[in-house]
């Protein structure tokens, strides 16, 4: 069967009966409407990302120490069969696994490292929380009514006469 045909409704199934609620008496409106559009089924659903892209510098050092750690693991598993098989090469073998155990720990600190150093320099941009924005909001809206009540409570009524529109 292939895959045209396993979307398509079919008008008896094997035993030659017609299905279940599409005999001859079944209403059309039951029926689906498959052959007029045929079912798209993507092979995948993208989804967005759940966490962002690691910045360039991080990305090259944590490469890097896959790629380190790699090395370091098979150089210890040839270093254990050889060992095993009893060959001259199981004495340098273990000397390079050691050699490189020291290099693929300062490969994955090194990710560690640049990881907190481009931090430190480029930060997390913060955006204030929407509760900070309503509260500075309100502090402002509150200034603004005093500063507005002040000024209306020594304008133009000073005595002396100074701020006066209009002579008596």
């Amino acid at each position: 069967m292939g895959t045209a045909e396993r979307y398509e409704a079919p008008e008896q199934d094997v035993t030659g009966r017609a299905p279940v609620g599409q005999g001859a008496g079944a209403p059309e409106r039951d029926m689906p409407a498959v052959r007029e559009q045929p079912h798209y089924r993507p092979l995948w659903i993208e989804e967005p990302a759940r966490r962002r892209r690691l910045p360039d510098p991080v990305r090259t050092a944590a490469v890097r120490a896959v790629l380190i750690v790699a090395v370091t693991l098979v150089q210890a598993v040839v270093a254990f069969l050889c060992t095993l098989a009893g060959s001259w090469l199981a004495f340098p073998m273990v000397l390079s696994s050691v050699a490189s155990t020291v290099v693929a720990t300062w490969g994955v600190l090194d990710v560690w490292v640049t990881r907190q150093v481009w931090k430190q320099r480029n930060g997390v941009v913060s955006t204030p929380s929407s509760t900070a924005r309503a509260l500075r909001r309100e502090r402002r809206r509150v200034r603004r009514q005093a500063k507005a009540a002040g000024r209306g409570q020594k304008g133009i009524r000073q005595p002396g006469g100074a701020g006066r529109l209009s002579h008596p």
